[in-house]
């Protein structure tokens, strides 16, 4: 009797431990195609992104979605490159998960070249079940 008992918690541990590697595989996905979708001014980005979603640049500047469709279609920012070089923090509750990590970015926004690093949160929420990211903000890290 003891032996099923816990064949069974070993079982809904396992299971438990698969779940949460493939929502942090399929976050990780995520990520990267936003990383990636940007570097390029890819217009497919807003796929990624909810309806209502915020973007908190680091120069103080907010978007809403409407925002970040103009400026990503006119290239108002034109991203080089969007490498993220640390996860700082992943964590989940229920349909939503907090990402932090650094980002080196190399871009132009109107005429002037930039390079930062940023410190960058984001919020992912699930809906109709596809993660969305929901708000985002970044901070430069002075060197």
């Amino acid at each position: 009797m003891t032996y099923k008992y816990l064949s069974l918690f070993i079982l809904v541990f396992n299971l438990s431990l698969f779940s949460a590697q493939t929502l942090e595989r399929t976050l990780e996905i995520k990520v990267k195609a936003l990383d990636s979708l940007m570097q390029t001014n890819n217009p497919n980005i807003l796929n990624l992104l909810a309806k209502d979603v915020s973007f908190g640049h680091s120069n103080g500047w907010i978007q809403n979605i409407d925002d970040f469709k103009k400026d990503i279609i006119s290239k108002k920012i034109d991203y080089k490159s969007v490498k993220q070089t640390a996860l700082k923090e992943f964590k989940t509750y229920k349909k939503t998960a907090s990402i932090r990590r650094i980002v080196h970015v190399i871009g132009t926004y109107k005429s002037y070249d930039f390079t930062m690093d940023l410190s960058v949160l984001e919020i992912w929420i699930k809906k109709a079940g596809d993660w969305k990211l929901w708000s985002r903000q970044s901070v430069e890290i002075k060197n």
